[in-house]
C-alpha cells in the first residue's frame, strides 16, 4: 500500500485507542492481506457493504407498523434502522464504544425482515413449521441474507450483533460474552433456524451489539406513538401519567430520558442497565403500546387477507418449481423465481429458498406477485 494511504489507515485505526476497555477494537482483530489493502477499518467497511447491498435498498418499502395507511410521514423500515443507528451511536459514543461496529449492526439488523413487518414474519414462520423446515426469525434471516444469499464479506462481530439484536425482548441488564467465538456464532445461527424461540437465548459477543439491541426498543417505542397520533389511533393524553411523569409524553422526551438513563447507569461498566424507575416505566409503556397500537384494528388491517396471500403465494411458487417442464419460463415473475431458486437440489433447500424469496420482497412487490400468481384484486381497495 502507498505510504500515504498506510498513514491514512493508521490514522483511522488510532481513533480506537481512546475507547473503553469494554469496546471491541478492530485493530486487535486478525487482518487478512486483502483487509490490509483497505484504508477502512473492518467495521467501517462493513457499513459500506451493508448500505450497498440489495437487501438494504429494499428497506424503502417495508412495513414498520402500519401497512395500509395513506400518510407519507409515518415510519417505514428504512427510517427505523436509521433511528436505531443514531440512538445507538449516541449511547456508544458516550460510553466510549466502537461507533463503527454499532452503526454496521444497526443498519443491517433488519435486512432480513419480511414484507408487512412482524405479521409477515409470523406468517412465514407458520409456513416453515407446517412444511417441517424449521423456523423463521428476521434476525437470523438478516444474517442469512448478508452471509449466504448475497455472499457479502461482513465481519463476524457485525453478523453476531445482527443475530442477537432481538428488539422485541426488553430486559433491564444487557450483557455480552467476550469469550464467544465464530463457532459459537455459527451454532447460534443454526439453532435459531432449528429450535423454537432460540433467538431469545442469544447473548452477543460485544457490548456494542447490546447497545443496538436496546436502541431498537428506544427507536420504536416513542416513534410508534407519534405515528399513531398522526393517524388518529391514540391520543397523547391517554398515555398513563405514571409513565409520562418518568419518561415524558412525546418521542423526543422519551428518547432523551432513556438514552441519558442508560448512559448514567452504564458508564465504565461491562453491561448496560436502566434505573429501576425508568425500566419499570418503559415496561409499562411497552405494554400500553401493545394494547393500544400493535393490537389496534389499523395496525392489523386486512391481515386475514394478507395471511391468506402468504400461504397461497408460497404454495404457488412451490408448485411452479416442482412442475416446471423443459425449462420453459413464460413470465418475468417466473424468471425471477427460477433464477433465485436455481441449483437447489433437495426438497428442504427448495422450500427454504422460496421462504427466502418471499421474505426479501417489499410490500408492493409481494402484492404485485400475488395479483399475478394467486388472485386478482384491487390494491387501492386495501388503502381505504
Amino acid at each position: 500500500m502507498d505510504e500515504k494511504l498506510e498513514n491514512a489507515r493508521t490514522n483511522m485505526l488510532s481513533r480506537e485507542i481512546i475507547l473503553s476497555k469494554y469496546a471491541c477494537k478492530s485493530y486487535k482483530l486478525n487482518f487478512s492481506e486483502k483487509d490490509k489493502q483497505d484504508i477502512r477499518p473492518i467495521f467501517f467497511r462493513d457499513i459500506d457493504r451493508i448500505i450497498h447491498s440489495l437487501a438494504y435498498t429494499r428497506y424503502i418499502d417495508k412495513t414498520q407498523v402500519y401497512s395500509f395507511t395513506k400518510n407519507d410521514h409515518i415510519t417505514h423500515r428504512v427510517l427505523h434502522v436509521q433511528l436505531v443507528s443514531k440512538i445507538a451511536r449516541t449511547i456508544g459514543r458516550s460510553l466510549k464504544l466502537n461507533e463503527d461496529l454499532i452503526e454496521a449492526i444497526a443498519l443491517g439488523h433488519d435486512v432480513g425482515h419480511s414484507p408487512f413487518g412482524h405479521k409477515g414474519e409470523k406468517y412465514l414462520d407458520e409456513i416453515c413449521r407446517k412444511e417441517g423446515i424449521g423456523y423463521f426469525c428476521h434476525n437470523a434471516q438478516s444474517v442469512r441474507v448478508l452471509k449466504d444469499l448475497e455472499k457479502i464479506d461482513i465481519s463476524i462481530e457485525t453478523l453476531d450483533g445482527i443475530l442477537a439484536h432481538n428488539g422485541e425482548i426488553l430486559i433491564n441488564k444487557y450483557t455480552y460474552n467476550a469469550k464467544k467465538n465464530i463457532m459459537d456464532f455459527e451454532a447460534d445461527l443454526h439453532n435459531t433456524f432449528k429450535k423454537e424461540n432460540y433467538s431469545k437465548k442469544i447473548i452477543p459477543m460485544t457490548l456494542e451489539a447490546s447497545v443496538v439491541r436496546l436502541s431498537d426498543i428506544i427507536a420504536y417505542i416513542g416513534r410508534d406513538i407519534e405515528d399513531s397520533i398522526k393517524i388518529g389511533i391514540v391520543q397523547r393524553d391517554k398515555i398513563p401519567q405514571k409513565i409520562t411523569k418518568v419518561l415524558g409524553n412525546n418521542n423526543s422526551q422519551i428518547v432523551d430520558t432513556l438514552i441519558k438513563d442508560i448512559i448514567i447507569n452504564s458508564l465504565d461498566k461491562p453491561y448496560l442497565v436502566f434505573s429501576d424507575k425508568v425500566f419499570q416505566a418503559l415496561m409499562e409503556l411497552k405494554d400500553w403500546n401493545y394494547k393500544y397500537i400493535y393490537a389496534s384494528s389499523e395496525a392489523n388491517k386486512h391481515q386475514d387477507f394478507i395471511k391468506e396471500l402468504f400461504n397461497k403465494l408460497y404454495y404457488c411458487y412451490l408448485n411452479k418449481i416442482e412442475n416446471v417442464k423443459d425449462n420453459k419460463i413464460y413470465t418475468e415473475s417466473d424468471r425471477n423465481l427460477y433464477k433465485f431458486v436455481k441449483c437447489k437440489e433437495t426438497n428442504t433447500e427448495i422450500k427454504r429458498a422460496i421462504i427466502d424469496y418471499i421474505a426479501g420482497q417489499t410490500d408492493q412487490y409481494f402484492l404485485n406477485e400475488c395479483i399475478e400468481n394467486v388472485k386478482k384484486f384491487d390494491i387501492n381497495e386495501l388503502y381505504k
